[in-house]
């Protein structure tokens, strides 16, 4: 029951949500309540898989690969986790600064099913039903992206969603030629199989058609333009749950499948995996470095940063997969709460343009303090998290003598710590533009719009100030990814 304890719970508080329709206060406090529950069983979930090893669960007592499977190892409970702690800061955030016009269209039950459907993606063991959770988040997403109908809203929607659409296609015709090859859905099932299989062309084949769907859902290069010209058209709270989330799960399907399922020529899948990376590092901080809005500089280094996130799918050791569930995991605490941060700036001087801010340090230091903290640890600025992510990464470059990938990582981050200062000198050290901002909501002073960025700020500074026992954790993920033989043993018995 634990395995699919994040699954019910967001179902259950989107249900009770719904029949206290009338209630908004009810609503919020609803989602608070249910996405804090959210990050205890993801808590407790993954005390267990570390204590007793992967946990799995057959509805309906249904054998695998016959029934549909729910599997936890280390990588998919941490992710659950996260899940669940960014759900709760951002349904408290969302407390303080969601219009009531957006929370009468439903806005909480959605942020509900778009927690379940996260969860559900993490937690899946059957091919199949990791599309149904996919469409399941893409349904949620796009009304919260939709949601208000402002015109740059819409544009920013149709775009989300037409890519996103385009991916589903392509991800549901790899559903089925892999059944048609290996006549099964399941996971664990179809790594047995794979391994098994004379029709390598074949794989390689299914493995560029799945690299090309997911990678559209992580904003991977050439993919990712979808991304950029849509996460900075909802309010701060909807694009911080989408910039933790939403790529992370694209990426986790990314190391789920070229992990389990497409490991038999790794000279050329992880190979093309290991471009692809370099490209969506570079293009995303080019982005970053030529745009003047605060949030969509944002957006482009989240396309930055899922290249980091790959590289170490790419360099495919044990200490670069560890790498890269520490690099997610860091990634997902510092971009929410740089979209968090962008939000309060963007509302109390009534725009996200660089050029029309300024003289936030003078007037509010603190809110500097707290964005210099996710925004140095972006850039790998010691001893932050982002730091000892970068770190585990070159050193698995280095140890396989990828040298010029290493190289590319490196130079990237010199231009990350490049356009952070720039927002850090347009928003907060140079003087205030002339005009006097918009007066501020009382709402804004709120505890529910300063405990969520502090409490994220804090997890950055306790992971970089003590980043062994996180690193731990990922260690035993990374080896798990490594091991595909674990996860069919869990899922399957014994080997068969």
């Amino acid at each position: 029951m634990t395995v699919i304890l994040p699954i019910l719970i967001p179902l259950a508080t989107a249900a009770a949500s719904l029949l206290a329709w009338r209630s908004r206060t009810a609503q919020r406090w609803m989602g608070v309540a249910g996405a804090t529950a959210l990050l205890v069983a993801g808590v407790a979930l993954l005390d267990s898989v570390r204590r007793q090893g992967i946990r799995v669960m057959q509805i309906g007592d249904w054998p695998a690969p016959f029934g549909i499977s729910f599997v936890a190892d280390v990588f998919a409970s941490i992710m659950v986790v996260l899940a669940g702690l960014i759900g709760a800061t951002v349904a408290l955030y969302s407390t303080a600064t969601v219009d009531r016009r957006r929370e009468s269209y439903g806005y909480y039950p959605l942020q509900q099913v778009l927690l379940m459907g996260v969860c559900g993606a993490f937690l899946t063991g059957d091919i199949f039903n990791l599309y149904v959770w996919f469409e399941v988040m893409l349904i949620a997403s796009f009304v919260l992206l939709a949601l208000g109908g402002e015109h740059q809203q819409v544009e920013g929607a149709f775009k989300y969603v037409t890519l996103n659409l385009m991916s589903s296609v392509l991800f549901l015709a790899g559903v089925g030629l892999l059944y048609g090859t290996a006549g099964t859905l399941n996971l664990a099932d179809l790594s047995l199989k794979l391994s098994h299989s004379e029709h390598s062309g074949l794989s390689v084949t299914l493995a560029v058609l799945l690299l090309v769907a997911f990678g559209i859902k992580a904003a991977v290069f050439p993919l990712f333009f979808w991304l950029p010209a849509s996460y900075h058209t909802p309010p701060a709270a909807v694009s911080a749950l989408f910039a933790g989330l939403l790529t992370k799960v694209g990426v986790y399907a990314l190391v789920r499948v070229f992990t389990l399922l497409f490991v038999q020529d790794t000279g050329y899948t992880h190979s093309l995996i290991l471009v692809l990376s370099g490209l969506t590092m570079v293009t995303g901080v080019l982005g970053a470095a030529a745009h003047d809005d605060f949030r969509r500089i944002l957006s482009f280094h989240i396309v930055s940063q899922i290249g980091y996130m790959i590289l170490g799918l790419g360099l495919f050791t044990p200490l670069a997969l560890a790498g890269t569930v520490f690099y997610i995991a860091h990634h997902i605490v510092v971009k929410t709460n740089l979209f968090l941060i962008s939000g309060v700036v963007s509302h109390l001087a009534g725009t996200g343009l660089l050029k029309q801010l300024g003289g936030f340090y003078a007037d509010r230091f603190v809110l500097g303090i707290l964005f210099l903290v996710p925004a140095l640890s972006l850039a790998g600025v010691p001893p932050l998290s982002g730091f000892f992510a970068k770190l585990a990464l070159v050193m698995a470059g280095l140890e396989v003598e990828r040298y010029t990938i290493v190289a590319v990582a490196l130079l990237v981050s010199l231009l990350t710590l490049f356009s952070m200062m720039k927002i850090w000198t347009q928003v907060f050290w140079k003087p205030a533009p002339p005009q006097e901002p918009p007066g501020t909501n009382p709402s804004w002073s709120a505890p529910g719009l300063w405990v969520p960025i502090v409490l994220l700020a804090t997890i950055t500074l306790f992971i970089g100030l003590t980043p062994q026992w996180l690193f731990d954790f990922c260690r035993e993920a990374g080896n798990e990814l490594a091991n595909p033989t674990l996860y069919r043993q869990a899922v399957l018995g014994a080997v068969r």
